[in-house]
């Protein structure tokens, strides 16, 4: 793999030194004897960002942290900032308030760092849970450079399936928030695949995790392309999603669109042909992670990290899939999606063409 700017190079030595196995229901547990002498020292504290960037704060990650730290016998306190940077913040000063022997945030807009400051301040470790950010003791996520370059393979991909020359291709780039640190690294990965092979952005609307956004900024960027276009790089499935409904809008098929999340609608959107590929993330192999690096830290170790961030910061990565129409089974069988959810009626025809079994 190509160094990128934002990393190091560092030999990538695994997710975690430490693997969790078994999962517990309830939504408190008790902290084991390997957590400390006092509840603080065994509790770990959890802000996850917000609802609308992605549906898998609440569905997926939420469950699987707090199933992976309850079973290693820690207490959790897992919360929803709900994209309001006021309270996030409120948010860390009540859990600090409480107690945190180890903090795990997922930036929103920067306000992890100002709770992060405190963190420190008090000798709390910080772990930066899918977004990096300044302050964290440690940064767990995916290789997000390797997401952006599976994304901008997915428009070469679906350019060759067109039949278009990706150097004569109409591409728009629709990035993610240049707030959220993923958003450059999704960004640099796939410019470096498509620039490579001779696309240049024929229009680059202001980055947003907004579908409803990412809907109106591609409809203006369409109209200033006179309806033109053959590809757009979308940094997740809920901003494809908007890019989508403009495509059909106007009887624009066969387009290439990227994506990552692997959400229903995203699943939805590649089995019937509206988009090409998405990433698809585990979070179950994220939260695992992110479970090791906290447990390790609650029991005083230190956690291995196999690279590290520019500045330094040890990051923890897990590897990204990519998933066109015949890998939707795979995501499904996973748990990550449902079959119910995907195979609705006016998607089921096409379940059967791909091989979704039925559950």
């Amino acid at each position: 793999m190509k160094k990128s700017s934002l990393l190091a190079v560092a030999a990538l030595t695994g997710a975690a030194a430490v693997m969790l196995a078994g999962c517990a229901g309830g939504t408190g547990g008790t902290p084991s004897e390997s957590g400390g002498g006092d509840a603080e020292a065994g509790r770990a504290c959890v802000i996850l960002p917000d609802a609308a960037s992605s549906p898998r704060w609440e569905n997926f990650d939420a469950k699987y942290l707090q199933e992976g730290l309850e079973a290693a016998g820690f207490e959790t306190d897992i919360q929803n900032a709900l994209g309001d940077v006021a309270k996030y913040a409120t948010i860390g000063d009540q859990q600090l308030a409480q107690g945190c022997g180890v903090m795990l945030l997922v930036d929103y807009q920067g306000a992890a760092e100002g709770v992060a400051t405190k963190a420190k301040a008090e000798g709390i470790p910080v772990i930066a849970y899918d977004r990096p950010f300044a302050g964290a003791d440690y940064y767990v996520s995916f290789d997000n450079v390797e997401v952006g370059r599976m994304e901008g393979q997915t428009v070469l991909n679906g350019l060759e399936t067109a039949g278009v020359d990706p150097a004569e291709a109409v591409v728009v780039y629709m990035g993610g928030d240049p707030t959220d640190g993923n958003a450059a690294m999704f960004k640099e990965g796939a410019v470096e695949v498509m620039e490579a092979a001779g696309i240049t952005a024929a229009a680059e609307p202001p980055g947003v995790w907004d579908q409803a956004k990412s809907q109106t900024n591609f409809e203006q960027a369409l109209t200033s392309l006179n309806g033109q276009v053959d590809g757009v790089w979308v940094a997740n499935d809920t901003n494809a999603a908007g890019v989508i409904k403009v495509l059909q809008d106007n009887n624009l098929e066969g387009v290439a669109v990227s994506g990552q999340d692997a959400n229903v609608a995203g699943l939805q959107n590649i089995l019937l042909g509206w988009q090409t590929a998405t990433v698809y993330k585990p979070v179950a192999d994220e939260a695992e992670a992110a479970v090791a690096t906290a447990v390790a830290l609650l029991n005083g170790e230190t956690p291995d990290a196999g690279a590290e961030l520019e500045d330094g910061t040890p990051y923890v990565q897990v590897t990204p899939i990519l998933v066109g129409p015949n890998e939707v089974k795979d995501v499904i069988a996973a748990g990550d999606a449902s079959y119910d959810d995907v195979c609705t009626p006016d998607v089921l025809a096409a379940c059967e063409e791909f091989g979704v079994p039925a559950e």
